[in-house]
Formats: structure tokens, C-alpha cells, sequence
């Protein structure tokens, strides 16, 4: 489970959260939608502990992170938690399978051992023939598919994703969203999306609504 509590976060004077409390269950597929500068963004980095809030604290499973030094911090990010970014995020110099090992190989795993679970990852995903492929000769579609991959390989118990499908076409869009609910089915990951999508939205578990750094429902 993770919560929530009292989170707040300024930059310089300006407000970007206000005493946000919200709690997500194992296993649950939740959209977070608002309008541009309602905070979403900024929400998902926090659960996500690539920001610290001002004041707040988030806990998953009973461990508090905010307090939590950078390097502990560092450990349990890529331990616990995966991303998908709406630009893939894909180092152009390494190859996909490469891209996706990565987390692994920092998490301290051996080089062959994460190769061979990435190159597992991408075949199930449906990149087999496309390994030793860089970013730039893939499709956004693949490219996608091999950053949800990437955020897969150390197994985590959350998938964060931001507007994932904002630079796609409407059926790499559709495909990403299967995919998405396939995995949860599949593996009971729990699911935070931050959407304008509403295509995506609608089919969530639930749906959060923000405004002006505040969730509203």
C-alpha cells in the first residue's frame, strides 16, 4: 500500500502542492488527471522520490522514504519502483536490450544475468528481433514498449508512467494501453498514470482529479 499524507512542495513562492492525502492500494490501476500546472506531474515525481516534498511524508508498505538518505533513497528507487516517461528516456548510445539491463546492473546484478532477463523482457513484449537495435531505428511504438520493459526489469511492486502515451499515434496508443492492462492482469503490479488521455482514464480503477495542486476527488 502506498500513502500519502499532508505532502506539500513550493518552488521558490510558488505553490505547487497543498496538503495532498491520497492512499493507493496493491494492485490498483489509478489515473491522476487535472489541467496543465494542477500538480501531477510534480505529485508523481514525489511518490516517484525523484523530488522531496516540503513538508508530508510518503510511505510504501510501511517504510517512510522521505527521510531516507540519497543513496538509501538511490537503492529503494530502483528497487521498488519503475518509469515510463511520455519520451521514452532511452540512451541513445546503447542498444535496446542494453537500455532495458541497465537498472539491473546498477541494482548489482551481473552483466549476463540482466542482458538475459532484458532480452526475456523485450521477447515477451514483442521486440525479440529488434535486441541489438539502437532507439533511432525503432519505431516510438517499440521504443515505448522497450521503456516498459526497462521499468519491468527489477521486478518492481509499482509502474509510475508520465503522459506515456503523449507521443504516440493512436495505435502504438491503443497498444501501449493493452499492454499496460495485460501487465497488471498478469503480474498485479500496481498502476499510477498521470493522463490527459481520457481514453485512458476511463478504464482505470480510479480516477484522481487535481486542481491547483490540490486533488478535488
Amino acid at each position: 500500500m502506498l500513502r500519502i499524507e499532508n505532502v506539500s512542495k513550493s518552488y521558490d513562492t510558488l505553490r505547487v502542492l497543498t496538503d495532498v492525502n491520497l492512499t493507493i492500494d496493491d494492485g490498483e490501476f489509478v489515473s491522476i488527471v487535472g489541467p496543465s500546472g494542477a500538480g501531477k506531474t510534480t505529485l508523481l515525481n514525489i511518490i516517484g522520490s525523484l523530488e522531496r516534498p516540503d513538508t508530508g511524508s510518503i510511505t510504501f508498505d510501511g517504510v517512510e522514504i522521505v527521510g531516507l538518505s540519497d543513496k538509501r533513497l538511490a537503492e529503494f528507487r530502483n528497487r521498488n519502483l519503475g518509469f515510463v516517461f511520455q519520451f521514452h528516456q532511452l540512451l541513445p548510445e546503447f542498444t535496446l536490450v542494453e537500455n532495458v539491463a541497465l537498472p539491473a546492473m546498477i541494482a548489482g546484478k551481473g552483466r549476463n544475468e540482466s542482458l538475459e532477463k532484458a532480452a526475456s523482457l523485450l521477447g515477451t513484449l514483442g521486440l525479440s528481433d529488434r535486441l541489438d537495435h539502437r532507439p533511432d531505428k525503432v519505431s516510438g511504438g517499440e521504443r515505448q514498449r522497450a521503456a516498459v520493459a526497462r521499468a519491468l526489469i527489477n521486478d518492481p511492486g509499482i509502474i509510475l508512467a508520465d503522459e506515456p502515451s503523449g507521443s504516440l499515434d493512436t495505435h502504438n496508443r491503443e497498444e501501449l494501453y493493452r499492454l499496460f492492462f495485460d501487465l497488471r492482469e498478469h503480474t498485479h503490479k500496481t498502476f499510477i498514470i498521470v493522463t490527459h488521455d481520457e481514453s485512458l482514464a476511463s478504464t482505470s480503477d480510479r480516477i484522481i482529479h487535481m486542481r491547483d495542486g490540490r486533488i478535488i476527488q
